[in-house]
Order: C-alpha cells, then structure tokens, then sequence
C-alpha cells in the first residue's frame, strides 16, 4: 500500500521543516509592529523640537492628525460603507478614546514639557506600563506578576539613566521646580493608557478601522479643542510664516509617528497584548538616542548602559510573556498514532 501524505497521518503543515507555528509568527510580527512604533515616536521628539517654536502644543496637535486623518481616510476607502457605519454605529465612544490618546496625550505632554525638561519627559513616558498595570489592577483585578513589576521597574532605571537624571544634570536651567510641569505630562499619559485599553472594548473593529476611527471620530474634538484655546487666550493661531518654516517637519509627523506608528502600536497591542505593548514605550528615548548617534552625537557611558538595561527588560518581559501564554495554551497531547493506518508495514 502506498505510503500516505503527512497531512493525511495528523501532521500539522505548520510542524514542517521551515515553518513557524501561527502563534510564533504573530509573535515576531507584533514585536517588529511595536519596535516600528516605539522607534517612529523617538523620531518624533527630534523633529517637533523646531516646530514648536512656531506652532503651539494645541495647533501642533490638531495639525498633525489632520494629515493622518486624511491618510486614514485612504486607507478604509476601498473597504466600502462598512466602515462608515461602525463609526456612526461607535462614534461616541470612539471620539473619546481618539480625544484621549491622541489629544489629552499630546498636548498635555507638551504642555508639560514646555515647563520641565526633555529628561523627565522621557521618565515619565517610561512609567506607562508601569500606570497600564495598576489600572488594570484598579479596573480589572489583574494584578501584575512580579516579573512584569521587576521589568518595569528595570525599564524606568534604564530610562532614567539614558535621560541624565540620576547624574544630576537634568534640572531645570533656571533651577525653579519642575513638578507641575512633571505632573501635567504624567496626567496626560493617563490618556494613552486609557486609549490603548479601547482597542479591545471593539471586538467588532479590525486594527486599520480602530486606528482611522479614532482618529476620525476625534478629529471634530481636536479642531473645538484648538479654536477653544485660541479663542479664550490660551495658544496662539500659528502664522504662515511659522507653517511656511515647519511644513517639512510637520508632513513627517503627521504621516510617520501620527499615522504608521499609531497604526503599527495597535497591531502590537493586538497581537501581543496591551501590557506588552505599553511596555515597549520604554524603547522611545532609545530610538531617540540611537537615531541622534546616527546624526553624529555618540552616547556616553551612562547612555548606553541605560540603552542596555532598557533592551534587557523589554527581552526579560517578552520571554516571560511567551513562557506564560505557552503555558496557558499548552496542547493536549495527542494520542500515538497507529503506523498501520498510514502505510507502514509492521516491523
């Protein structure tokens, strides 16, 4: 009797020789997804650096996801009406989670950094999987493994050490206190925290449609954000020359941290978790450093062991996190198989 197809013995086709299981596959995608991110954002902070000297947090904001709206808009286009009628179907909700993790976060971020320095902001930045994890413990009575409380702390030490902090060189110039200015930036990350948690309250929502419709759901709150401020005194209408100045600088962040890395994060998020993909925000003031050696500005010591504790603890959780859903997910074993049935003679 001819011998039969491993296919028709049981075998899975994902256990051939040069085939990585579905779940593998995810992983690596995820974390490829969450590194193209975290590394976009790092961009982020050394291009808008110049732009806010001629457009202002509120209008900085409202500019940039107005391009990646238009993006967006692209991108659901050829999906059809579907779409439109999961915004209309979802618009509340998805306005208030587009308004808290792309305006609360942004403009209190860089509310707050206009009254610390660059330093902090990247600790604070830090401490989010840290605030993901108690609020799911304060939310969802998930309390956070220690594993993931050691990582985190090791992230925000490594973090702390690539900003300068622990040297004593990260105070203010003028020496005046940074707290409120500190405070503002931590409420704002709140919004992030919440935002990311949204993308599982829509089961009925893929990636791409979360990301555009968040953003297109909060765009109208964006915009009144933005003429409310100006028109109550509290951030000024940027000029055409300021625009005329940035322009470059404000197409990129609009279309690369405003628009792929929103949507590279919530496919992380999707495919590894929102504990996981919160905790690679740690790599942002990585990314930075690495993108200004690249420009010519090497690290120093200090840097570069903090670009490895920060690596360390991003691996460190990874690991765990896999260890953890193989161990939930484990396979029954399958019963031996009768080699008769399959073409083999009996020895």
């Amino acid at each position: 009797m001819a011998a039969r197809s491993p296919d028709s013995c049981g075998t899975d086709p994902s256990q051939r020789k040069g085939w990585l299981p579905k779940s593998t596959r995810q992983r690596i995608a995820g974390t490829a997804a969450l590194l193209l991110a975290t590394s976009g954002w790092g961009s982020l902070f050394l291009v808008s650096k110049g732009v806010l000297h001629h457009v202002e947090p509120v209008w900085f904001t409202l500019i940039r996801y107005t391009l990646s709206a238009l993006l967006f808009v692209l991108l659901i286009l050829p999906r059809g009406a579907a779409p439109w009628r999961k915004l209309r179907r979802h618009a509340g909700p998805l306005a208030l989670r587009g308004a808290a993790g792309f305006g609360v976060f942004s403009v209190m971020l860089l509310v707050g950094l206009a009254h610390s320095v660059p330093s902090h902001g990247a600790v604070i930045i830090a401490t989010t999987p840290m605030t993901t994890q108690l609020v799911r413990w304060l939310l969802d009575g998930v309390r956070p493994t220690r594993t993931t409380l050691l990582t985190s702390a090791l992230a925000l030490l490594g973090v702390a050490t690539v900003s300068g902090l622990l040297a004593g060189g990260a105070g203010s110039p003028g020496g005046a206190s940074t707290l409120m200015g500190d405070a503002i930036a931590f409420v704002g990350t709140l919004g992030w925290v919440w935002y990311t948690r949204g993308a599982t309250r829509f089961p009925d929502l893929d990636v791409i449609e979360y990301t555009a419709l968040t953003v297109l759901a909060s765009w109208p709150v964006l915009l009144a954000a933005a003429v409310g401020a100006s028109a109550l005194g509290w951030s000024a209408v940027p000029s055409m020359q300021g625009l005329r100045l940035s322009w470059h600088a404000l197409l990129f962040v609009g279309v690369v941290p405003s628009a792929i890395s929103v949507l590279a994060f919530n496919y992380g998020v999707r495919a590894l978790g929102a504990v996981t993909g919160t905790a690679f925000l740690n790599f942002v003031p990585v990314s930075a450093l690495l993108m200004s050696a690249a420009l010519g500005h090497l690290p120093t010591a200090g840097e570069a062991a903090g670009m490895a504790m920060v690596i360390a603890a991003l691996l460190i959780h990874t690991a765990s996190s896999r260890k953890a859903s193989a161990a939930a997910a484990a396979p029954i074993a399958r019963p031996q198989q009768n080699y008769r049935t399959c073409g083999a003679t009996p020895s």
